[in-house]
């Protein structure tokens, strides 16, 4: 309407102004041009005004149709999501208070050997059989290894706790068919439950667990479950049993000292059901009792350990016949330390005892048996990844008792000398290892005859640890 008004104004101006600027002189006729041209400018100005107000009022009916209408779900929102939360590791579902922690390993072994070793070939090899004859290789994981940590429950206002279970595949095989070496059956390594008082420094352990006998443990990357010199110089096992440790120098700096204190399930080889409780060490009341006095500082560590055990020949309801005596006395004293200076690693430990055929002792062999043995390693770390190690262990079984046992639980073995060269790489959780093992075994058939056997074996492994 105003833009209409306005021309209506202006045509009425000049019409007015028509006649006068037709015969005005040329003067006029600048004015007239100067007209126009301030004319066109007002015209620009107002369109440039108009264009403006029009913007205005579609932005107004815009901003009133957003308040008409309900607010977007937050689904709907134009802003972008926030990112989504980073994974989180997989978590056990325990008991409210209790976490469970998983670890363990996998590892594989490729070996080669010139005969057959007891304990069985591949990764429990030890010493060579007598007789045996023949190279032989494959391929073996039966160490590979898994454990389930609890912690977190509580006993009192004092006392906290926890448990420990692990398994290897070192129970046997599914079958004996062409397919059953590659099915390896699991089996249970441990299982105890552990309550601890901080401020007591006391640590209590029930179920089946290491003996005290158990102490320092030789590298290797093959013999793992079964730890180089196990039965030939390296003493323990697992039982159930009950084991007290106790810190000895709380709030003292120095070296650390503990007292364990422990009582096992007595065992021995028959005279009755090996897996029914109807052994000569089970026969009555016949615990297995043994104590260790461990230290430990910064790069080095020391223990000393006792082992005593009475055993039945007898058997359980006294009806076994008992050929060579009626009980046997199991003792062992013990001691082994460890050192660390620099990239060097040493360890070892030696032992003296009889009877000890239940803790590995003389070759697995059962009777009053007395022995003294022991082993050593030295490891030297070229890098933080490469080691060089090498190790030897020795047991001596005195013959006459040897002799005395053939045929009521000795095997005849007299000697037994291991040594053992490997090179290691680890990184990170992998580890990589060649090791080279050599042992010789005297033995007697009769009691009165002497033979030596000697055996190899080659192996390559591989760990991946979690």
């Amino acid at each position: 309407m105003q833009r209409t008004h306005l021309y209506l104004a202006l045509a009425a101006c000049l019409g007015l102004a028509a006649g006068p600027v037709l015969a005005a002189p040329p003067h006029k006729t600048n004015e007239v041009n100067t007209l126009k041209a301030l004319i066109e400018k007002q015209q620009q100005q107002l369109d440039q005004q108009q264009q403006a107000l029009q913007q205005m009022r579609q932005q107004l009916q815009q901003l009133e149709t957003r308040q008409a209408q309900p607010p977007l779900p937050p689904a709907q929102a134009s802003t972008p999501p926030p990112p989504a939360p980073a994974p989180t590791a997989p978590a056990f579902v325990s008991a409210p208070g209790v976490t469970v922690s998983m670890h363990g390993w996998i590892d594989a072994t490729y070996f080669h050997q010139n005969r057959s070793f007891a304990y069985g070939n591949g990764q429990n090899a030890q010493w060579p059989v007598p007789g045996s004859a023949g190279a032989l290789s494959g391929g073996d994981v039966r160490n590979t290894r898994f454990w389930l940590d609890f912690s977190g429950a509580r006993l009192g206002p004092d006392w906290t706790g926890g448990g420990h279970l692990e398994m290897d595949f070192f129970g046997g095989y599914n079958g004996t068919t062409a397919y059953s070496q590659s099915q390896q059956i699991p089996r249970l390594r441990q299982a105890y439950l552990v309550l601890s008082n901080p401020g007591t420094g006391s640590t209590v352990q029930i179920g089946q667990q290491w003996d005290l006998l158990l102490g320092n443990i030789p590298v290797s990357l093959t013999h793992i479950a079964f730890p180089l010199g196990i039965g030939s110089g390296w003493l323990g096992w697992r039982f159930p049993g009950v084991v007290w440790m106790q810190e000895l120098d709380r709030g003292t700096t120095g070296p650390h000292w503990r007292l364990d204190l422990g009582a096992f399930a007595g065992h021995w080889n028959g005279p009755g059901d090996n897996i029914n409780y109807l052994t000569a060490g089970d026969a009555g009341f016949r615990p297995q009792l043994e104590a260790r006095l461990h230290v430990q500082d910064h790069d080095w560590s020391g223990y000393a350990v006792v082992h005593y055990a009475k055993v039945n020949l007898a058997g359980v309801g006294n009806i076994a016949t008992t050929p060579v005596a009626s009980s046997v006395t199991s003792e062992a004293l013990e001691v082994g330390a460890a050192w660390s200076p620099g990239p060097w690693a040493f360890q070892g430990n030696l032992y003296t005892g009889k009877g000890l055929g239940p803790v590995f002792g003389a070759q697995s062999q059962f009777g009053n048996i007395q022995e003294t043995g022991g082993w050593g390693q030295v490891s030297y770390h070229f890098t933080p990844n490469w080691s060089a190690n090498a190790f030897y262990t020795y047991a001596k079984n005195n013959t006459a008792d040897v002799i005395a046992w053939l045929g009521h639980g000795s095997l005849g073995y007299l000697k037994n000398r291991q040594a053992v060269l490997s090179v290691l790489y680890n990184n990170g959780p992998y580890g990589f290892g060649l090791e080279w093992l050599h042992d010789v075994l005297d033995y007697t058939r009769t009691g009165t005859d002497r033979a030596s056997t000697s055996g190899n074996q080659l192996s390559l492994s591989a760990i991946y640890r979690f």
